[in-house]
């Protein structure tokens, strides 16, 4: 008889183990995040597909150069109004023909300019971004 008593607190001790809760401490780090653009961007455009110094292109990113709208160069006069959404409109200052001016049309909005990102026009490495 003694051992019903014995057995009914160890089935207790084993429910009560059992419903008990463990806790877990979980650390999260973040990633790493930079400001500003990457310092590895590059322009992605063959030196040919640059418009004419002073003049204006738009540029579709993932597109092969030979499926690219024409014209390979136009004034700039209205270059927003024709730019598709996520498209760049590429410009080269008559200035300072080693750069070049992608002017970034935002992902949802034909035409509306979300960010200036200039490159280098022979070797397209990434020089700096400026505000629209």
């Amino acid at each position: 008889m003694r051992s019903l008593p014995v057995t009914i607190a160890l089935l207790g001790l084993a429910v009560a183990a059992g419903c008990t809760r463990t806790t877990r401490t979980v650390l999260v780090v973040p990633e790493a995040r930079t400001e500003g653009p990457s310092t590895a961007a590059t322009l992605g455009v063959p030196p040919g597909h640059l418009p004419k110094p002073g003049q204006c292109r738009v540029w579709i990113p993932g597109v092969p150069p030979g499926h690219q709208p024409r014209p390979k160069s136009r004034s700039c006069a209205g270059i927003e109004a024709v730019a598709p959404p996520g498209s760049w409109i590429l410009y080269r200052p008559t200035t300072d023909r080693k750069i070049v001016h992608a002017r970034i049309v935002d992902d949802r909005r034909a035409g509306v300019i979300v960010r200036i990102r200039v490159f280098e026009a022979e070797s397209g490495r990434f020089v700096r971004e400026e505000n629209p």
